[in-house]
């Protein structure tokens, strides 16, 4: 096997919690014996004949560009997670109707229908019926968004007709509120057939979302079977080879809360002492040699 492939980031995103992430990548990488060389979006050319020059044997695309995911892969270059994976889990409206297409469990959600700049959302009777049929609170989730920023909780339709106005065109769903979760889940991480770390997160400040971004905290967790299976059906669903299932806690049971296809796993490796990245690594050597 060629083990050399690129470890593709966002040209502009410079944080500290990326590189750290980059690093956990590349260091894995070293200790495996695979050659990994973190390459920036913005250095890739757009032209076959160029890219064939340099053409790594796979790529790790750790970030949101589809048009360039889309790209490598007509390269004929392994991508991992291949771009249609990566915008379904982007895209929250997608992701929400593959699950459903796979009869993955998660809550009661409807998606608003799509309106345009300066024009927005003027009629609210969908989200009046929504609400009529799932009760207060409410989830608002915009559907482009990371580490819970995106996410509100309402308690009337007042605060709905507030709050939907500031997000101007950009396109949101409404979810059941899942009362018996809050402030806690389930984070589950999948690599190919196997969910190798998971992960029961808390947050202590009275927020409903569990999210460590937003002051939560974690402790190990093993899957039952049934957290599992729905792990694995929702990343399949979705085409991923990796990803994280966030569970919420239903009194019937597990619900998918979301899955993201390029997981930050710090927190995961400081609570459970397991990396990613080398799983990660592991899986992709196996696809390639197979």
């Amino acid at each position: 096997m060629d083990n050399k492939g690129w470890l593709v980031v966002n040209n502009y995103i410079a944080e500290d919690k990326f590189t750290d992430l980059y690093n956990l990548f590349l260091e894995a990488a070293a200790s495996k014996g695979m050659e990994l060389a973190l390459v920036k979006t913005g250095d890739i050319p757009y032209n076959v004949q160029e890219l064939a020059n340099t053409q790594p044997a796979f790529v790790i695309f750790w970030d949101k560009d589809i048009v360039l995911a889309r790209f490598l892969e007509s390269a004929g270059i392994r991508v991992f997670n291949a771009a249609t994976a990566i915008e379904y889990c982007d895209n929250k409206a997608l992701t929400t109707l593959a699950l459903e297409r796979a009869d993955v469990p998660l809550p009661r959600t409807t998606i608003a229908p799509l309106t345009f700049e300066g024009v927005g959302y003027t009629d609210l009777a969908f989200a009046a019926a929504f609400a009529e049929k799932v009760g207060y609170p409410l989830v608002v989730k915009e559907c482009f968004g990371s580490f819970g920023k995106q996410v509100h909780l309402v308690a009337s339709f007042d605060e709905l007709k507030a709050l939907i106005p500031t997000f101007g065109s950009r396109s949101f769903l409404l979810q059941e509120f899942v009362a018996e979760s809050t402030g806690r889940d389930l984070r589950i991480f999948v690599v190919g057939d196997e969910t190798p770390i998971a992960m029961n997160r808390f947050n202590a400040s009275g927020d409903f979302r569990s999210n460590i971004t937003l002051g939560g905290y974690a402790q190990p967790h093993v899957p039952t079977d049934e957290e599992a299976s729905i792990a694995l059906n929702a990343c399949k669903a979705l085409g991923l080879d990796f990803g994280a299932v966030d569970l919420l806690l239903g009194k019937s049971g597990p619900l998918v809360c979301e899955v993201n296809s390029n997981p930050h796993f710090r927190s995961a490796l400081d609570c459970t002492q397991l990396n990613l990245a080398e799983f990660i690594l592991d899986h992709i050597r196996a696809t390639i040699e197979g």
